[in-house]
């Protein structure tokens, strides 16, 4: 009799382990097949995502305007089949394109650090030139694990302190350092070339103080006042996006917010991308910095 319960036993908890297993792998799939559609995976593929030779748009000798970051500037394969837009797709609409070309470099899922590990700015700052800008938005990937799953955070601040870690997904070594580092790096080799970068803070979620509030809620300290220390430290220009960007979606209030956003509260709509880029181009034509003054003369009227 104890022989039966107990294989009564094993049968019932091995039903138990295989219906698991097989709920499990369902949710699974069902989770892949859902980022597929939203662009999370196709924005981090480097081969699904179109490629562009950087400098390939230059008109004579004019000048090139470069974008780079994630998937907040471009997402997925920058067509919209996913619903979702970048800002840099839409930058271009405020200039006078006879005198600047724009070229959107950014892959959606990197961060400061893998932009540069992965060899992407590399390719970017192959052909980057003299009088060239380069606009330079992270900080929405740049945290979680330094070394597991995506493993792209970089460490927090402006140091020049950096860790060593072994990559779960190579078992080598890789040295990480901080957010103001890679940024500062971008600036450094981009002004080697002659061109201006120029520091973005990156642009705000659909996120509000509280259910009830009608204010958005800023990232003005972590990673959005690292890129400002960064910009000061670097001397380049800098653009508070992420405070010109809240500051239109309380004016134009809760409601209307919500169509900035599709499929989650952080990858926008083509409003929402074309709202933000109007932004970087406000944020330009009032910069006072004199390193910008030849792109404000660029601006439409």
């Amino acid at each position: 009799m104890n022989k039966i319960k107990i294989s009564i036993i094993v049968l019932s908890s091995f039903f138990a382990l295989s219906v698991f297993s097989q709920n499990n792998q369902t949710a699974t799939k069902s989770a892949n097949s859902g980022n597929d559609l939203l662009g999370i995976k196709s924005g981090a593929d480097p081969k699904k995502a179109i490629s562009l030779i950087a400098g390939s748009t230059r008109k004579k000798d004019r000048p090139v305007v470069f974008t780079i970051g994630d998937s907040t500037v471009k997402n997925g394969k920058d067509n919209g089949n996913n619903g979702q837009w970048g800002w840099g797709s839409f930058l271009w609409q405020w200039f006078d394109t006879t005198k600047v070309s724009f070229e959107n470099h950014a892959l959606g899922g990197r961060s400061s650090r893998t932009f540069i590990s992965e060899g992407l700015w590399d390719k970017v700052l192959a052909g980057v030139q003299k009088g060239d800008y380069v606009f330079i938005q992270f900080g929405h990937n740049d945290a979680g694990s330094y070394n597991i799953g995506r493993a792209r955070a970089s460490l927090p601040g402006n140091g020049e302190n950096d860790t060593t870690v072994v990559m779960e997904a190579t078992g080598k070594p890789e040295i990480v350092r901080s957010f103001g580092w890679y940024m500062r790096k971008y600036a450094q080799e981009a002004k080697a070339k002659g061109a201006i970068p120029v520091f973005l803070s990156h642009i705000p979620r659909n996120n509000f103080v509280t259910k009830d509030s009608l204010q958005i809620v800023r990232n003005n300290q972590g990673f959005g006042a690292w890129t400002k220390q960064a910009a000061l430290m670097a001397k380049v220009p800098y653009i508070d996006l992420n405070q010109l960007v809240a500051d239109k979606y309380e004016k134009i209030g809760k409601d209307s917010v919500q169509r900035m956003f599709h499929g989650d509260h952080t990858h926008t709509s083509r409003l929402g991308a074309e709202l933000n880029a109007k932004m970087v181009a406000e944020g330009i034509r009032v910069s006072r910095d004199k390193q910008l003054r030849k792109l404000q003369k660029a601006l439409r009227k």
